[in-house]
C-alpha cells in the first residue's frame, strides 16, 4: 500500500484496514473537541513486552467507559486521532480517525492492538515534534475545538538536534497546539525525566505532566491522562 508518496509495510497496512468498520457517520463530521496525537516513544530502551504495556494501555483507556463518556459528551461529541511511533525518526502508524461513537473507539483500540512496532535506537523528540508539525497536524480529517500533542517516552532527547526540542515545543505552542507529557519513570534515568519533560517539552494553554511510575503504571496514567485531555474537567497537575 502506498500512502502520501510511501510505501507501507504488509502489518501496518492490515493496521490501517482494520479501522475500516469504523462508523461511516465519523467520515462526515466537520469539527471535532479535541485533535489528539499521540506520539509513543519507541526507542532502544523500549523492550517488545514494555511496547506491549504501551500499546495495550493505550487500547483499554479506549475501551473504558469514562473516557468513551468523555468523548462523546462534549460540544461536538467527537474526537480526532493519531497515533505516530518515534525513535531515530517519527513516522504515522495510525493516521487521523474520527471517534464519534462507542463502536469508533473500540475499533480504535483493535487498531491500537494490531499496531506493528516501527522502532530504532534513538530518542529523536526534536524530530518527531518537527514531523508532528509538517506532516500530521496539517492533515487533521475535522477541525478541532483544541490541538493536543500527548508525548510519552522513558528518556531525554539523544539525538544532538539542530533545533533544541524546546524551540519546536515553543513553535507549536505559538500555533496553539498543547503539549502533554507523560514519561515514563523506569530505568537508569528514572529521577530526570520528569523534570526534563517539564523543561522541554510540555507548553500551551492548560499542558501537564502525567508520569507512569515505570511501564506497568502506564495504562493508568495514559487513562488518566485522556480523561482529563479528552474533557478539559480538570487542569491537569501543575509543572513540578
Amino acid at each position: 500500500m502506498r500512502v502520501r508518496g510511501a510505501w507501507l509495510s504488509a502489518g501496518l497496512a492490515a493496521s490501517l484496514l482494520a479501522g475500516m468498520g469504523a462508523s461511516s457517520a465519523a467520515a462526515n463530521i466537520e469539527a471535532v473537541d479535541v485533535g489528539l496525537v499521540l506520539a509513543v516513544d519507541v526507542s532502544g530502551s523500549v523492550s517488545d513486552e514494555r511496547y506491549g504495556l504501551q500499546m495495550s494501555g493505550i487500547a483499554a483507556a479506549f475501551e473504558d467507559p469514562a473516557v468513551q463518556a468523555a468523548i462523546l459528551g462534549g460540544p461536538h461529541g467527537a474526537l480526532a486521532i493519531a497515533l505516530v511511533q518515534w525513535s531515530d525518526k517519527a513516522q504515522i502508524s495510525i493516521p487521523w480517525m474520527v471517534i464519534a461513537s462507542k463502536a469508533d473507539a473500540g475499533a480504535f483500540a483493535e487498531r491500537v492492538r494490531r499496531a506493528p512496532r516501527i522502532a530504532d535506537q534513538f530518542t529523536c523528540m526534536s524530530q518527531m515534534m518537527r514531523f508532528v508539525a509538517d506532516k500530521v497536524l496539517p492533515r487533521v480529517p475535522a477541525q478541532p475545538a483544541r490541538t493536543v500533542l500527548d508525548v510519552s517516552g522513558d528518556g531525554a532527547e539523544n539525538c544532538n538536534p539542530t533545533t533544541p526540542v524546546e524551540a519546536l515545543r515553543d513553535e507549536l505552542v505559538g500555533d496553539a497546539v498543547t503539549i502533554n507529557g507523560l514519561p515514563i519513570l523506569e530505568g537508569n534515568d528514572s529521577d530526570l525525566v520528569e523534570p526534563w519533560y517539564a523543561g522541554h517539552v510540555v507548553g500551551g494553554n492548560g499542558a501537564f505532566l502525567m508520569p507512569a511510575h515505570g511501564f506497568a503504571d502506564f495504562a493508568r496514567a495514559m487513562r488518566q491522562k485522556f480523561l482529563i485531555e479528552i474533557s478539559s474537567a480538570a487542569p491537569g497537575e501543575r509543572l513540578r
